[in-house]
């Protein structure tokens, strides 16, 4: 069907994405972006403030995964990305109050290094053998999923997750490290052990079988520890840059027209088409809609034309956090900040999830003889701390700081920012819950779902799902 026109419900990078690619594939569509609010971007935003670039929302991409590199080489922004500086790269873990350096090579929860482990004073001399007693231990025959706590204690033992692996997987999804689903969040390690019998010795198989070329690009990716710091990148000025080129892209066609502040109050199905209702606007027609809204917010708009499915999207859970900014000398600090960030494992008891030293792992973020800091409370593991006022969060941030980094004087700035029910929850049997979202999107005509409630969180993973709904949504209409 030529000449067809496409709503997009939701400004995000999702929606962004996903208008880009219906105009990419298909010459004749025509597209209009809904956003409820008065910018683009979702939770991405950056803002300058006293030379200070400061991002509110995510900080950086992966590359491995492909939507974030793709979508900048489409439109031609690669070479406004950078790297993180080398100098820094390596995360910290607070053990007993003091900030101590995760073992070098240590991914998550693959040990590249088994020496680095053995002399670790992060685990107990007992923690340590357990661990590496991994190599050893049998591999699980059966397939049905797993929780993140489940198998680490499993595989690697109690204390490794209690020091190591939630901290460090618990600043990724700020989940529930006893209901967070292996399967669906990190896949590779379950791939691991079925294929070598051990996360361990897959780790040393994939270092043994690289060529040399390879495994110096996986060593300089991969170099320091904690989160694969050597695979991020983020634009030059920062997140909302790439935000910015996307809609300059999609305007340029002539194609996309995107109404802010026009949040779509209800969608009915008529005469083969969507009609929407966009708040203040009168309705308007269309042969497709892809929704990039949260599952919760989807839901609401669907409680009339697809009952079961709405009812399938309430399933989805979500928890919410808050960052605290902060500007600060670096000198006003006993601790150096020589790494890119610091994780609080819950066993610590702090009321903090993890900071970021943001200007340690991107130059251009502070001025110099500066620091900016991110600072993550709440999440699915202190949900009650959310239910305090701005004020006393950031009070509790600045009291954390000062006694976990030795901060001696008041920030030059602060600010808080909160995102309710934003972070989506990907439980065991969260698989499950997305095939059945999508067979029932199958049978609704003219729609597609995205976002980072379904394949991943990050924004690669969120770009790539509006890319699939605006394929699956032309494919769809071309068959009608």
């Amino acid at each position: 069907m030529n000449g067809q026109r496409v709503a997009v419900i939701g400004g995000g990078i999702t929606g962004l994405a996903c208008a880009h690619r219906l105009i990419s594939i298909d010459p004749d569509v025509q597209v209009t972006i809904f956003e409820g609010s008065d910018r683009l971007g979702g939770i991405i935003q950056t803002v300058q403030q006293d030379g200070f670039l400061i991002e509110l929302g995510p900080d950086s991409f992966i590359t491995n995964k492909p939507g974030g590199v793709q979508l900048c080489d489409e439109i031609g922004f690669s070479d406004q990305l950078i790297a993180t500086d080398e100098t820094y790269r390596r995360s910290l873990v607070l053990r007993k109050g003091r900030p101590l350096p995760v073992p070098d090579g240590f991914m998550l929860m693959a040990p590249a290094n088994p020496v680095a482990i053995m002399t670790t004073p992060i685990l107990s001399a007992k923690g340590k053998l357990r661990l590496l007693q991994e190599a050893i231990t049998a591999a699980k025959t059966t397939d049905e999923d797993e929780s993140l706590a489940s198998f680490v204690r499993r595989r690697f033992g109690t204390e490794a997750l209690e020091r190591l692996v939630q901290p460090l997987v618990g600043g990724i999804y700020t989940a529930d490290p006893e209901k967070l689903s292996l399967k669906a969040t990190l896949p590779r390690f379950l791939d691991m052990e079925r294929q070598h019998g051990s996360v361990i010795r897959a780790t040393l198989a994939g270092q043994k079988t690289k060529s040399d070329d390879q495994n110096s690009r996986a060593k300089a990716a991969a170099s320091g520890s904690g989160a694969r710091y050597g695979l991020f990148t983020t634009p030059a000025d920062g997140l909302s840059s790439l935000v910015t080129a996307v809609e300059q892209k999609l305007l340029a066609s002539n194609r996309v027209t995107i109404n802010t502040e026009r949040a779509v109050v209800s969608m009915h199905r008529i005469d083969n088409r969507w009609r929407l209702q966009p708040d203040g606007a009168a309705s308007c027609d269309f042969d497709g809609v892809a929704m990039t809204l949260p599952c919760h917010k989807a839901a609401a708009l669907l409680d009339d034309s697809a009952t079961e499915l709405a009812t399938t999207l309430r399933e989805y859970e979500y928890a919410s956090s808050a960052i605290v900014v902060s500007g600060h000398r670096i000198a006003d600090f006993t601790h150096p900040l020589d790494a890119f960030g610091l994780v609080i494992p819950a066993i610590e008891n702090r009321k903090i999830l993890a900071v970021s030293f943001t200007s340690r792992k991107f130059p251009g973020r502070a001025p110099e003889g500066q620091v900016l800091l991110r600072t993550f409370v709440g999440g699915a593991m202190q949900p009650e701390l959310l239910q305090l006022t701005d004020d006393e969060i950031m009070s509790i941030v600045q009291q954390e700081l000062t006694s976990i980094l030795g901060l001696k004087s008041a920030p030059a700035f602060q600010q808080i920012i909160r995102y309710n029910n934003s972070m989506p929850q990907y439980h065991v049997g969260h698989l499950d819950l997305v095939g059945r979202t999508e067979t029932l999107v199958g049978d609704v005509p003219g729609l597609e779902l995205a976002g980072s409630a379904y394949h991943g969180v990050g924004i690669p993973d969120s770009i790539a799902s509006g890319r699939r709904a605006a394929e699956c949504l032309l494919a769809s209409q071309k068959s009608t």
